[in-house]
């Protein structure tokens, strides 16, 4: 299974990885590898929460589409 993952910089410089399916799922990193490493291992640990608590792991309905501001 693959989640959808938003990658952005950070104040202190850091790439922020977050999972807008699995929502408080996030994580950074120092390089975009890093960050998505990490992000990679916090989307199992937060799935595995989930099963273990008996609660629903949320589908990836995720559409990103820009607009103009």
């Amino acid at each position: 299974m693959t989640r959808k993952v938003i990658l952005y910089l950070g104040k202190e410089g850091y790439v922020i990885a977050a999972v807008p399916s699995l929502p408080g799922c996030l994580r950074q990193g120092k390089t975009r590898e890093e960050a998505l490493a990490n992000i990679q291992e916090a989307i199992a640990l937060h799935i595995e929460v989930l099963q273990e608590r008996g609660e629903i792991v949320p589908y990836d309905h995720v559409e990103m589409v820009e607009v103009a501001a």
